[in-house]
């Protein structure tokens, strides 16, 4: 059964949309046009593939008729009918059936896990782990302690990286220190609901679904990634308080337990959007 909204209630929607996505574009844009760089900030509109002008788009999702709209306002998959404009859900099912699937298995045998809360965002510690000055991803900061001290907290740490994408990032001195060996096509057996970069990627993985997904649901899961992109930035071993980042000195207790508890925070959260994308993937027709 569909939900009609009206031209006033859709269009409210709309514009609340835009204005939300604009908070996180101006900057970027801005930065972008002078070449400038952010590493926090910018990093989800330079590692993830969705364009600022894809996530501003607002559409509806599946199920929703929008009286006196124009289909190419929401997207390509859009069609006129007599009551208004509305996703052609059919066509866009059988056409990302297996790209449905394999985003609902992910999802799920993550969310059958439990969460691991003990990684101290090490996995960007180990990205720079024992190279040389001028290797560094973000050499325009300097790291806290130092290249010799950032050594002795991940010699001196264990580190359990269970995201491939992490993973991959790490130098080749510290991968033998990881305690697993992630890899692509074993994702969907590794992931864990605790890892940052696992509740991170809940945004890649509705713009994939997308527009099977509404923009307000990618809009959340961008959000979390963005709060979850801060922490690991005040975690890793850069220093960036001229950014206005107070770093989370996880080389200490304190630090470990406010990292933690941060940790726990967003694993929580993901599990609700985890769960979100799934029943928005179940309360499809399956492909035919």
């Amino acid at each position: 059964m569909s939900t009609f909204l009206s031209e006033p209630d859709w269009r409210a929607r709309r514009a609340a949309h835009e204005r939300r996505v604009d908070g996180w574009l101006t900057g970027h844009l801005a930065r972008r046009r002078t070449g400038r760089r952010h590493p926090v900030e910018d990093f989800l509109f330079t590692y993830y593939s969705y364009r600022p002008a894809q996530l501003r788009r607002w559409h509806p999702g599946p199920g929703v008729v929008l009286e006196a709209g124009a289909p190419d306002e929401f997207g390509p998959d859009y069609r006129a009918t007599p009551e208004g404009v509305t996703l052609d859900t059919a066509t866009v099912v059988r056409r990302r059936g297996d790209a449905m699937t394999w985003i609902r298995d992910l999802l799920a045998a993550t969310a059958s896990r439990p969460a691991h809360l003990g990684c101290f965002g090490m996995h960007e510690w180990a990205m720079v782990y024992r190279l040389a000055p001028g290797q560094v991803r973000h050499e325009a900061y300097p790291l806290r302690l130092g290249p010799e001290r950032t050594a002795e907290v991940v010699d001196s740490t264990r580190i359990r990286c269970t995201h491939f994408d992490a993973y991959r990032f790490f130098t080749d001195p510290a991968r033998p220190l990881n305690a697993l060996r992630p890899t692509r096509a074993g994702q969907p057996a590794q992931e864990q609901p605790g890892c940052l970069h696992a509740n991170m990627d809940l945004y890649k993985w509705a713009y994939k679904l997308s527009p099977l997904v509404g923009a307000d649901l990618v809009a959340d899961c961008f959000a979390l990634a963005r709060e979850i992109r801060t922490l690991d930035m005040r975690a890793s071993p850069y220093d960036l308080t001229d950014l206005g980042y107070a770093p989370v000195p996880v080389e200490t207790a304190d630090g470990r337990a406010r990292y933690a508890a941060a940790q726990r925070d967003f694993a929580d959260r993901a599990t609700r959007l985890r769960s979100t994308l799934i029943d928005a993937i179940d309360s499809l027709p399956l492909p035919a």
